[in-house]
């Protein structure tokens, strides 16, 4: 007999990206992304413990490096964020301007996307992508 609660449906899932200078980094992703910040959560000392960004129909949350997590160092990045977006090309440039590096420019891709890679001025790498027309998956 199966039970008619599912312990283990997912209810929500967001990346928690931990860096160095949250407010920053809230700062560089809302102008990068257009979003909001919808939660901001302090210690005592006035760092963030948790900040959640909405922008579009995805959110995730910023908060500040400590001692029990700490922020990525350069080239131990272990997660690439898939971010798909209506124009690569604006966002990109929009993370450039704000401190991003290019490690792949955007392009048409031969798997229909237009995407490239940057990694933001915190250590994170970010696959910002665009769905375009382009061959069916196999």
């Amino acid at each position: 007999m199966r039970n008619p609660v599912d312990m283990t449906e997912i209810q929500e899932m967001y990346p928690r990206l931990v860096v160095d200078g949250a407010d920053r980094a809230l700062a560089f992703y809302t102008a990068a992304f257009g979003g909001a910040v919808v939660e901001r959560f302090t210690d005592p000392d006035g760092r963030v413990v948790h900040a959640m960004l909405a922008a579009g129909p995805a959110r995730f949350a910023v908060k500040d490096a400590d001692g029990h997590d700490p922020a990525p160092t350069p080239g131990g990045v272990p997660v690439i964020i898939a971010l798909y977006v209506a124009d690569a090309d604006e966002v990109a440039a929009r993370m450039v301007e704000g401190g991003a590096t290019v490690v792949f420019p955007v392009a048409d891709q031969p798997y229909g996307e237009r995407g490239g890679r940057l990694a933001d001025p915190f250590g994170h790498l970010w696959m910002i992508a665009q769905h375009t027309e382009g061959p069916a998956v196999e």
